[in-house]
């Protein structure tokens, strides 16, 4: 698929736990050349973004709408230069809608994730991949609703909403062994 590919045919509304999430995956590269041989599909980005929902809105009813977006290194590159200012791709951008809830809909924002980025920290932390992507998902999403880790106080808190929402799914702490581990 070229860079101008649509949504993913199985995009569409998910419904986890009583929520309703409606994700569109968009592939911005050709999926048959993604690193690592693993994309995630919908049920798995909504298996890991609804524990971060629930966690950052609290029990709320709305419809939550989401967008993910799966780049190649290039364009991975270009999106972090243009609102990061960081000249090389990076495993995800949150870009928060900022928009309102309006007739109980939220739309949320969107998630840009880069597979190869994401497939070589896998294997460089000798992580599962799956693992890593689940984790990505949650930080991300976190991102969408306003967490983040500009300083050490928020890192903190971000860091352990993550670990304790990823230890819910069985899933290990994804900053143990890592530069961002405080005990390395």
């Amino acid at each position: 698929m070229g860079d101008d590919a649509g949504p993913h045919p199985d995009a569409g509304p998910c419904g986890t736990g009583g929520l309703s999430i409606d994700l569109s995956i968009g592939l911005g590269f050709d999926a048959g050349a993604a690193d690592g041989g693993w994309l995630p599909d919908e049920p798995f980005v909504a298996r890991f973004a609804d524990p971060a929902l629930r966690a950052g809105t609290g029990a709320v009813r709305w419809h939550r709408e989401l967008s993910v977006r799966l780049v190649g290194e290039r364009e991975g590159a270009g999106l972090n230069r243009e609102y990061r200012g960081v000249d090389r791709p990076t495993n995800v951008l949150s870009f928060p809608s900022g928009l309102p809830v309006l007739d109980g809909v939220a739309l949320l924002g969107d998630l840009v994730f880069c597979p190869a980025v994401i497939a070589r920290e896998a294997r460089d932390q000798a992580k599962r991949l799956q693992d890593h992507w689940a984790h990505l998902i949650v930080h991300g999403t976190l991102h969408l609703l306003g967490h983040d880790h500009r300083d050490a106080s928020e890192a903190n808190a971000m860091e352990a909403l993550e670990i304790r929402l990823l230890s819910a799914t069985g899933i290990a702490d994804p900053y143990r062994g890592t530069a961002d581990d405080p005990d390395e």
